[in-house]
């Protein structure tokens, strides 16, 4: 006798809250099986527990380790179930977050916290991954046309990117056709102002805030 499907459900939140990525894997392979939809699937499992944990980290309640492993169990789940959303041809996001790194970072923990957030918030999220160069940035930006462009900088040497990105995509005549937050551990809303980005991620909780703001979507 199969799972039903709340159990199923309550599977994929327990390997959030695991920190277990195979087990992720498993129970969204169940839940496709079972005919469960993946939105939510992916919503009242993997992104629910997600968030919990994103909560319990704000009141510092568990450690940065903690949140990146939840984070990286809900995206192991997520990656069956987005295939599933594909095939089925819907999707109901909020809005599209095209994400990177800047060219000269190799830094990937927070980018990769953020997504995982930003995915339980609802987005479609494309990471472009880390040491992208500006000409990419553009590139993607006019083939994915998201509403959102995230550039990540965790090193004072490379934010000067975060700048020269946003000057690249004025040249390409894009600027205006997308909201670009920048973030990274360096990055203050100060700078944010002076090179002309739409807003600045302070951590991820902030940074899903603002996306949603962004997009037009209230916020708690």
């Amino acid at each position: 006798m199969g799972m039903g499907g709340e159990e199923i459900i309550e599977g994929l939140r327990r390997a959030v809250r695991e920190y277990d990525p195979n087990m992720a894997r498993e129970y969204a392979r169940k839940a496709a099986e079972a005919g469960i939809d993946p939105v939510r699937a992916l919503e009242e499992g993997l992104a629910s527990a997600l968030r919990e944990i994103g909560d319990k980290f704000g009141r510092g309640e568990i450690f940065l380790t903690e949140l990146v492993a939840a984070a990286q169990a809900m995206e192991a789940g997520a990656e069956v179930l987005k295939k599933k959303i594909l095939e089925m041809g819907r999707a109901e996001y909020v809005g599209r977050f095209l994400i990177g790194t800047v060219e000269g970072d190799i830094h990937s923990l927070g980018k990769g916290i953020v997504a995982a957030m930003l995915m339980a918030a609802g987005f479609e999220v494309i990471d472009l991954g880390e040491d992208v160069p500006t000409e990419v940035f553009v590139e993607k930006v006019r083939e994915f046309k998201p509403d959102i462009l995230g550039l990540s900088a965790l090193m004072t040497t490379t934010m000067a990117k975060q700048r020269e990105i946003i000057e690249a995509l004025k040249a390409a005549g894009l600027r205006d056709k997308v909201k670009v937050m920048v973030g990274g551990a360096p990055v203050t809303e100060e700078w944010a102002r002076e090179i002309g980005a739409d807003a600045c991620g302070l951590d991820a909780n902030d940074a899903v805030k603002k996306a949603l703001q962004l997009v037009g979507r209230k916020v708690d």
